[in-house]
């Protein structure tokens, strides 16, 4: 039960900025002490769920921009769907999720910043066709190898580089989530099957997601909720990567 209001709360907070919580849920889990192995599938299937919310509410408020997605998810579909089906040394896995969380825990933390920062770069072209299909390459088997829907990278690359504004990052982040999600958990069904996702998950994230996704599309969160919660993220990519390394 803590469990599920715990992905709840996650799910809110993620799907304001448009993502969908995987790496949460994954710094939760391990905090629990359950095995990310066992949880990536789950937490790609969340994903999908909260994702979709994010999707809808920022693509109905005119914010996704076709030209940025299209090229990103060009490759990076294929390549979530066959990095989900790579298997990995456990020591790996758990070292490849904790630079993930370490990721995601910067990204949550200096998410005001780096809004800032990118309405002070000036207003840019997106970057050539070739550049945008290799970023989305290279997201997407990070993705498919982590159990994550990219969208954590994805975003500061959009920000910094000027290639979108906020909520046109957040549009393209849930729909970049959205489909590798998909394409990542349709890769790990064709080996292992489909994940079992408990009621008492889905209906909490299903809930947080939809309020924060419409919430974020009119109105940005709170900044210590964002930052407590990069705060747990850390305390997840801490232990994994130590206990990761302790494994080679």
């Amino acid at each position: 039960m803590l469990l599920g209001f715990l992905f709840g709360v996650i799910a809110f907070l993620y799907a304001m900025v448009g993502h969908g919580g995987a790496s949460g849920y994954l710094a939760v889990g391990a905090l629990a002490g359950i095995d990310p192995g066992t949880l990536k599938g789950q937490a790609l299937g969340l994903n999908l769920l909260v994702a979709a919310f994010s999707a809808y509410a920022y693509t109905k408020g005119g914010f996704l921009r076709w030209k940025i997605l299209i090229p990103l998810i060009l490759f990076s579909i294929p390549a979530s769907f066959y990095g989900a089906k790579i298997p990995l040394n456990p020591a790996i896995a758990k070292l490849l999720l904790g630079f993930c969380l370490l990721a995601a825990s910067f990204r949550m933390f200096f998410h005001f910043w780096l809004v800032k920062k990118s309405e002070q770069v000036s207003k840019a072209q997106p970057p050539m066709v070739w550049v945008l299909c290799l970023t989305g390459l290279v997201l997407g088997l990070l993705s498919g190898l982590t159990g994550v829907g990219g969208g954590i990278y994805l975003s500061p690359i959009l920000l910094l580089a000027g290639w979108a504004s906020i909520k046109e990052t957040a549009a393209l982040s849930a729909w970049f989530i959205w489909l590798n999600s998909a394409s990542g958990l349709a890769g790990m069904a064709s080996a292992n099957g489909f994940p079992h996702l408990p009621l008492e998950w889905l209906l909490p994230a299903a809930l947080g997601g939809f309020l924060g996704a419409n919430l974020g599309a009119n109105r940005m969160g709170e900044l210590r909720l964002r930052q407590a919660l990069a705060g747990v993220l850390l305390i997840a990519a801490y232990k994994l990567i130590l206990t990761g390394a302790k494994g080679l």
